[in-house]
């Protein structure tokens, strides 16, 4: 639950910085989604439910499926983030632009959501 979270906060900091001479300026996750990069939108999407999933009293009886559910969610966020990355590694000389430590932050949380996740799909109940 505090991973999704901590991915939908980092969606609203700065992920993109450009600079070109002494200008400098910065794009954040939800910049990008509203400049036509519209599969970002999944990712406070999925987050969101992720998060009312945890809170639901009802889904922590079914946990093989919230965990599955945070699995596929891990993995198209950290898939959009990647994609939004290698974007940004494809600049010229004159223009800089590199991503953020929040990015990093976020695509880590996104990618140890998908290996906790795995770990308690493949985690075996005692009760089996």
């Amino acid at each position: 639950m505090s991973l999704a979270l901590i991915i939908l906060v980092c969606l609203f900091l700065p992920w993109i910085q450009v600079s070109c001479g002494s200008r400098q300026d910065s794009l954040s996750g939800i910049d990008l989604a509203r400049d036509g990069h519209n599969g970002l939108w999944l990712i406070p999407i999925l987050m969101i439910l992720i998060l009312f999933l945890a809170l639901a009293r009802r889904w922590k009886e079914k946990r093989e499926l919230s965990a599955i559910f945070s699995l596929v969610a891990g993995l198209v966020t950290a898939y959009f983030m990647n994609r939004e990355r290698a974007r940004a590694d494809n600049s010229s000389g004159l223009i800089a632009v590199r991503v953020t430590g929040w990015f990093w932050l976020a695509f880590g949380s996104a990618i140890l959501l998908v290996i906790l996740s795995a770990l308690r799909i493949l985690k075996r109940s005692p009760d089996r």
